[in-house]
């Protein structure tokens, strides 16, 4: 049975056009994704998903394997990922043997370790469906979230706790989307539909890279990792 990496790379990035393959201090966004899951000893094979002929060949030539071109039908701005993901595990199945262990990585979070994707998959146990990576939130529902009620009405977005300091508030977790690891017999229920584990990065390795200014982020934390 293999463990495989899938990342997903779309060619026609909104916030910021051509984003999973803009050069980040030398080289393509992408490769530094790709990198980590080859030198991850617990991850036989690196798949990349994407609509792009440019992406595909930067991808292969980073050492991943690209199967396919994905269609159009699989690559619009509202496409979900769940999707996306099991169509390339489906050809993986079917054309490279049998399928154990899925890890999803996003091209966008090139800050993360090595050892968060390790983590993420010793944490993967017979109980447990599906482990996501988030940090700790730095907004809080509890205490200085706000919603508008259905009258249009600005409201705290929980009031259960009547929490008066944030330091009372019960803790929650913003999604880094930086890590997903389920089963291959798991993969079916998505993210909320099975039994749930969660990886807690630190904030400085979880910016996902949406826009220019996530980028100008991480290009800064990069420089300061790499010491360039």
């Amino acid at each position: 049975m293999t463990t495989i990496t899938t990342i997903c790379a779309r060619g026609n990035s909104q916030g910021l056009p051509g984003k999973n393959i803009r050069p980040l201090i030398g080289k393509p966004l992408i490769n530094y994704t790709i990198e980590q899951a080859l030198s991850c000893k617990e991850i036989d094979k690196v798949y990349v998903s994407t609509d792009s002929e440019e992406i595909a060949k930067i991808a292969e030539k980073a050492g991943a394997i690209v199967p396919f071109i994905r269609s159009n039908l699989l690559a619009e701005s509202t496409t979900p990922k769940i999707p996306v993901i099991q169509n390339l595990v489906e050809w993986v199945a079917k054309n490279d043997g049998p399928v154990s262990t899925i890890v999803d990585l996003d091209p966008t979070s090139p800050l993360r370790e090595i050892e968060d994707i390790q983590t993420c998959i010793k944490l993967l146990d017979k109980t447990t469906d599906v482990v996501l990576t988030v940090y700790e939130s730095d907004k809080n529902p509890y205490f200085n979230m706000v919603e508008a009620d259905s009258r249009g009405q600005i409201q705290l977005a929980k009031r259960e706790h009547n929490v008066t300091c944030r330091q009372n508030a019960p803790k929650v977790y913003s999604m880094n989307a930086s890590i997903y690891v389920w089963h291959y017999h798991t993969l079916e229920k998505g993210l909320w539909d099975g039994q749930i584990k969660i990886h807690v990065m630190p904030r400085i390795r979880s910016v996902d890279i949406d826009c220019l200014l996530d980028f100008k982020i991480v290009e800064l934390l990069m420089k300061e990792k790499l010491d360039v």
